[in-house]
């Protein structure tokens, strides 16, 4: 009896547990399939109507991705615009940032984690406080000191700022605790050197952990608007995110390029998450050394 209990318990639980995902599911993606009809429907549609469900199929093209990769409109007119040289510069920024950022980030925390020095304590504590602090409180002290460098409108007035990322630093440190400190002083014992303990040793004990924050620090740089948007001058130099908010102005608004550029830039996103799934769950868990 007891054994029978036990075993409806435990299927009534998958049950709740399967209908709660699966609501869940379907919140998350209901705005993704309103976007994704929006983006082959009429501009005119969206002004009318909004986004919505409706699925009419007689108001279904791929005029508006046409509009986006060649600047043809419906009406067979040639408009000139920038979408592919926002997209570019996104992905740009975006591949360099992360990499740059995991690789410092990853070395300030190995520095936090494996090393013994005085203030250590202290300037771990100042990486934490930081967390606490919003971005809007940074934001003139950063525009001020990335003006007085001469970074403004430039592509590492961006960057440099995220470098050494308080969350990424806190993560990788936290990770590396799990790692036993014998393989550094092995390392040391063969007579390598500290940078070759890192990179031939450390380095391949955190792809998880590499994999899990590349996936968050990309997708922050693909979807960072303030902070570009201060830094940024010239309208060649615009990323993605920016570039489709000057479509939006009070004299007229391109729903069509709009609506099929914000759907397609959504790719990249899906693209770095598929490609770094395997270790996201076993980074984010923080696993320890195996073999």
């Amino acid at each position: 009896m007891e054994r029978t209990r036990n075993k409806d318990h435990s299927l009534l639980a998958r049950v709740v547990l399967v209908a709660f995902f699966s609501i869940l599911s379907l919140i998350v993606f209901v705005p993704f399939y309103a976007i994704l009809l929006a983006s082959f429907k009429p501009g005119e549609e969206l002004v009318r109507y909004g986004l919505n469900l409706r699925l009419d199929w007689e108001l279904m093209s791929f005029a508006n991705y046409r509009y986006l990769f060649t600047g043809i409109t419906r009406a067979g007119a040639y408009i000139a615009h920038d979408y592919l040289l926002w997209f570019k510069n996104s992905v740009v920024l975006t591949v360099v940032q992360t990499i740059l950022t995991l690789l410092v980030s990853a070395w300030v925390g190995y520095g936090f984690a494996m090393y013994r020095f005085r203030g250590k304590n202290f300037l771990f504590t100042c990486v934490l406080l930081i967390l606490m602090i919003p971005f809007e409180i940074l934001m003139l002290p950063m525009y001020a000191q990335a003006s007085s460098m001469g970074l403004l409108d430039s592509i590492w007035g961006i960057m440099l700022p995220y470098l050494a990322h308080a969350t990424t630093i806190f993560f990788f440190r936290q990770y590396l605790t799990s790692i036993p400190r014998d393989i550094v002083d092995a390392g040391r014992v063969d007579g390598a050197s500290e940078y070759g303990i890192f990179f031939r040793l450390v380095v391949p004990l955190m792809k998880p952990a590499m994999s899990a924050m590349a996936i968050l620090v990309g997708m922050n740089s693909w979807n960072n608007f303030l902070w570009p948007m201060l830094v940024l001058r010239s309208g060649q130099k615009y990323t993605l995110a920016i570039g489709l908010n000057t479509l939006l102005t009070p004299y007229g608004n391109n729903y069509d390029i709009l609506i099929a550029g914000a759907c397609f830039s959504i790719i990249p996103v899906l693209i770095l998450f598929l490609s770094a799934q395997k270790y996201f769950i076993e980074g984010m868990t923080m696993g320890s050394v195996k073999g």
